[in-house]
C-alpha cells in the first residue's frame, strides 16, 4: 500500500495515523480536515470551555486542512472535496465523527449555541459573563458538562431535560437522580420531564419556552441534544449508511450489498459496529477513548487485510461535575439489571454495577474510581471468552 487518505482532523483520524507509522507503514499520509486548524481535544470543549491543540509531529503527513469531503466513490477510494479536487489513495479511513443535533424549528439569530467544534467553544466562552442567564436544552453528559461549567462562572443556569432524570437512559435511574443531586446542589434549577417548544426573540434571544406553556428568561441557550454521524457527503457512495457509516466487527466498511468495502476502514463517532458486550448489536460512540483505541486495530487492518483482528475494547467515559469525578465503563444503558453497591450523595460518591442477563455489561462510579478496577477485568475477561469462542 502506497497512499492513504484519511478523511477527519480530528482525533481518530490523526491518531490513526500515528497507528500507521507505528506499525511500519511508510507510504504517503494525506489527511482531510474540514476545519482549519490543526488537531485539538474535543473533552476540554464543554468540561472547561477550553482548547488543547493535539501534538501530532512526525506524521510525514501532507494535511489539507479547511477542506471539507463532499464525495466518495468507493470503488476508486476517491475522495472528492469542496473545492472541486479530488484525493485517492489505495487504502482510505474515513473518521468525520459527528455534528450537533440541531432544533429543527427557529431560532434567533444571536445568543443560541450548539457545542461540538473549536469555534463553537470560543463563541459560548465570549458569551459566559457572570450574572448572565443559561438555558442548556438536554442533561446528558455534554448538557451537564456545560452547565457546571457556567455555575463557575458565575451564570445563572436552567438546565431541561424531557426524562424524569438526567442521563437516566444512559446510566438508569439511581445514578440519575444522585447526578440530579449534584446540579440542584450546585444552584442549578433542573426541569425534568420538559421538553423545549420554542425560543422567544428576533435578533437575540430573550426567553425559552417549555412543553408546559412555562417561559424562562434567558441571555443564552445552548441546545446540547446529542450528536448525528457525519455522513451526508457519503450520499450516493455505495457504502452502507444507517444512522452512521456500517462497519463490521473489524472496522471494514460496508456496502450497501453487505459486504466489506476494499481498503477502506472506519474510526470514531461516524462507526456503527457489532460490539460483544452489546450482543452482536450495532453501537455507536462518541467517547475519546472508543475514538483512540479503534484507530490502533484500524490502522492494523488496514495494512494487513488477510490478518484483520475484531475491535473488542471496553467503552470508558468520564465526566467531572462540580468536582465529581464520574466514570463509567462498559454499556450501562444496555442494562436490565443495577446493583448499587454504594450511593452516599452527602459525601457525593456512588458504586454500580449493570448487569443484562445475569452477565456484567458496565459499571459507574463517583468518586470511587479504584473501584472500577474489578469490574474493568471481569469485562475483559468476558470479551475475551467471546471473541475466542
Amino acid at each position: 500500500m502506497r497512499s492513504i487518505v484519511i478523511v477527519g482532523a480530528s482525533l481518530a483520524g490523526p491518531r490513526t495515523a500515528a497507528a500507521l507509522r507505528e506499525l511500519g507503514y511508510d507510504g504517503e499520509l494525506t489527511i482531510i480536515g474540514a476545519e482549519p486548524y490543526p488537531p485539538y481535544d474535543r473533552p476540554p470543549l464543554s468540561k472547561e470551555l477550553r482548547i488543547v491543540d493535539l501534538p501530532y509531529d512526525g506524521l510525514r503527513a501532507t494535511w489539507r486542512l479547511g477542506r471539507r469531503a463532499v464525495g466518495l466513490d468507493a470503488g476508486r477510494r476517491a475522495v472528492r472535496l469542496d473545492d472541486g479536487t479530488l484525493q485517492t489513495g489505495d487504502g482510505l479511513v474515513i473518521a468525520t465523527g459527528a455534528c450537533a443535533r440541531p432544533w429543527p424549528g427557529r431560532v434567533p439569530a444571536r445568543g443560541v449555541f450548539t457545542l461540538r467544534s473549536r469555534d463553537d467553544a470560543l463563541a459560548l466562552r465570549a458569551e459566559l459573563a457572570p450574572g448572565r442567564r443559561l438555558v442548556v436544552i438536554g442533561a446528558g453528559f455534554l448538557g451537564g458538562e456545560i452547565a457546571a461549567a457556567a455555575r463557575r462562572r458565575g451564570l445563572t443556569v436552567t438546565l431541561v431535560e424531557a426524562a424524569d432524570q438526567p442521563l437516566r437512559g444512559a446510566l438508569g435511574a439511581e445514578a440519575g437522580a444522585f447526578l440530579a443531586g449534584l446540579h440542584r446542589d450546585a444552584g442549578v434549577d433542573l426541569r425534568t420531564g420538559r421538553t423545549l417548544r420554542a425560543f422567544q426573540g428576533t435578533d437575540r434571544l430573550t426567553a425559552v419556552t417549555l412543553d408546559d406553556g412555562s417561559t424562562i428568561p434567558a441571555d443564552l441557550s445552548v441546545i446540547a441534544l446529542g450528536a448525528v454521524a457525519a455522513t451526508e457527503w457519503l450520499a450516493g457512495s455505495g457504502l452502507l449508511l444507517d444512522s452512521g457509516l456500517r462497519c463490521d466487527e473489524r472496522l471494514r466498511v460496508l456496502r450497501a450489498d453487505g459486504g466489506p468495502a476494499p481498503g477502506i476502514v472506519a474510526v470514531g463517532d461516524v462507526v456503527r459496529w457489532p460490539h460483544p458486550l452489546a450482543g452482536g448489536n450495532l453501537i455507536s460512540l462518541g467517547h475519546w477513548t472508543n475514538a483512540v483505541e479503534q484507530a490502533a486495530t484500524a490502522a492494523h487492518n488496514l495494512l494487513h487485510p488477510h490478518d484483520a483482528r475484531p475491535y473488542t475494547g471496553v467503552p470508558s467515559f468520564w465526566s467531572d461535575l462540580y468536582g465529581a469525578k464520574i466514570r463509567s465503563i462498559g454499556l450501562p444503558a444496555l442494562a436490565d439489571e443495577v446493583r448499587v453497591a454504594e450511593s452516599d450523595p452527602a459525601a457525593r460518591r456512588l458504586e454500580a454495577a449493570y448487569l443484562r442477563d445475569g452477565r456484567l455489561i458496565g459499571a459507574v462510579t463517583v468518586n470511587r474510581v479504584a473501584r472500577l478496577a474489578p469490574y474493568r477485568r471481569e469485562l475483559h475477561a468476558g470479551l475475551t471468552a467471546v471473541v475466542t469462542r
